[in-house]
């Protein structure tokens, strides 16, 4: 990346499960390995397996709520207004178990990929 871009197309990335991922920044829309930007929409009763990334990972959550699974520690209950950031190595899960769809965003340092992700087989 040169002293700035704008972005006016973020890429969408199909993912099943009909969630939306629009990748603003990252590997796929920029070919930026340093970190992604992601706007997200899980539907109610959504959920995806559990990983151990190979980066940090900053939740902002924009509507509804999302649970996630961190370790063994237990579960938390993420709303709209709040963020949450899990460090590389943390075995985390996220899902929107609610009657209601929620809207996020997503920072990844490095950039995310699927390889990185290291996603659990269900």
């Amino acid at each position: 990346m040169g002293k700035y871009q704008k972005q006016s197309s973020p890429v969408r990335i199909p993912v099943p499960g009909n969630k939306l991922i629009e990748e603003h920044f990252g590997k796929v829309s920029s070919k930026t390995d340093d970190f992604s930007v992601a706007h997200m929409k899980a539907p109610a009763g959504w959920s995806e397996p559990a990983q151990v990334p190979d980066f940090d990972e900053i939740t902002l959550m924009i509507k509804g709520r999302m649970r996630i699974i961190v370790d063994q520690d237990g579960v938390i209950e993420l709303k709209a207004g709040e963020s949450f950031v899990s460090n590389c190595g943390t075995r985390i899960q996220y899902s929107n178990p609610y009657p209601e769809d929620n809207e996020y965003w997503s920072v990844c340092i490095p950039a995310f990929t699927p390889e990185k992700a290291h996603r659990e087989e269900d």
